[in-house]
């Protein structure tokens, strides 16, 4: 996106107008419209017409010795604001980050990266209810990522409440989830210089109350999340790999427990305009096995860690992007397979998208 405009924060602020020029910081401001005309396969699809709008304000400024800062605050769709955060890049130290967004942070910053000319597998108009691997990244988190090494950066994230709130200054999150408490995220991510190899994995760890209802489950232990990808850039074309899981470590019979994603991408930038993609995703969900499945010598329908057969889903799609200065043009057809993990012939969808987006 196109910048609009550059204020000078000391034009802004009376009580600020004295500060020297090399401290004076700037607010960027881009934005972006997308038209949308969705048609879904086999279903009730009413009116095909979609709208979404975004402006973003960027704050930065400069500290003593060089050091940088920034505020960004999205706007998305009629909300108050989407997402906000605030971040410290040190000269040595490296960059620290104060988020307040759905997924930014830690592993929920990649649920899924891998190539493609538009948007992933599951975002293009399907309703899949696919659960991805989001660690700490939903709720306000704190994170620090290490000075780049060899390519290589290391990031850690943290909630004390990984309650998926994001809460306002002078407030607090209360009883957002009686379930979970702090949670813990660590991302090492590591490129090649000319960026043609990057592999990444990362962990998360959320404690849960063990042993005990909470809710109408009983849990048997920490809640835990994990990625790991490889993305290869072969001139120009881009194609990657990634799995991600997630372990509830439910105990009631017949909850969900386990979640599992993979994803595959292989894009080609046809020219400076022109991309073009093909890209797939499966998603796998098992549940805690019924008292009925468990062996007698298990006591009390305890599971221990005892799942039922898997349940899947999976989807794939074809896109196109074209782009002329600030005007993209963009096409997706995409089909899924038993989308909401059941087996049926109603949950076969198919749908095709047609988008034009002006940024500025």
């Amino acid at each position: 996106m196109n910048k609009l405009t550059k204020i000078g924060l000391s034009a802004l602020c009376g009580s600020l107008a004295s500060i020297s020029a090399a401290n004076a910081g700037t607010i960027d401001v881009t934005g972006a419209a997308t038209a949308t005309w969705t048609s879904l396969g086999g279903q009730t699809t009413g009116n095909p017409i979609g709208m979404a709008t975004g402006i973003t304000f960027t704050g930065s400024g400069e500290l003593d010795g060089g050091q940088t800062f920034d505020v960004k605050i999205v706007d998305k769709n009629k909300s108050a604001y989407s997402a906000a955060g605030i971040t410290l890049n040190t000269n040595s130290s490296g960059k620290f980050v104060l988020s307040s967004a759905q997924g930014g942070q830690g592993i929920g910053g990649y649920d899924d990266n891998m190539p493609t000319a538009w948007e992933e597998v599951w975002g293009t108009g399907i309703s899949t209810n696919a659960n991805f691997q989001k660690g700490v990244g939903s709720s306000t988190n704190i994170s620090w990522t290490s000075p780049k090494i060899a390519g290589t950066t290391v990031q850690i994230a943290y909630a004390p409440d990984n309650d998926g709130a994001q809460t306002n200054n002078k407030g607090v999150s209360g009883e957002a989830s009686s379930q979970f408490g702090a949670g813990w995220d660590i991302v090492l991510d590591t490129a090649t210089e000319n960026g043609g190899i990057n592999f990444f994995i990362g962990a998360s760890e959320t404690e849960e109350s063990k042993g005990a209802s909470t809710g109408t489950k009983a849990k048997q232990g920490n809640h835990q999340e994990g990625v790991v990808g490889l993305k290869f850039k072969i001139g120009p074309v881009a194609l990657g790999g990634q799995v991600s899981a997630e372990r509830l470590q439910t105990q009631t019979a017949g909850a969900n427990n386990y979640y599992g994603n993979s994803s595959f991408g292989i894009a080609f930038n046809v020219n400076d305009d022109l991309s073009v993609s093909y890209s797939k995703a499966a998603h796998v969900l098992s549940k805690t096995k019924k008292q009925s499945q468990i062996p007698d010598k298990y006591d009390k329908g305890r599971n221990h860690n005892e799942y039922t057969p898997k349940s899947w889903m999976k989807g794939d799609s074809i896109q196109v992007a074209y782009s002329i200065g600030g005007v993209s043009l963009k096409y997706a057809k995409t089909d899924y397979d038993n989308t909401a993990y059941e087996f049926d012939s109603k949950t076969a969808r198919e749908s095709q998208l047609v988008a034009l987006t002006l940024a500025f």
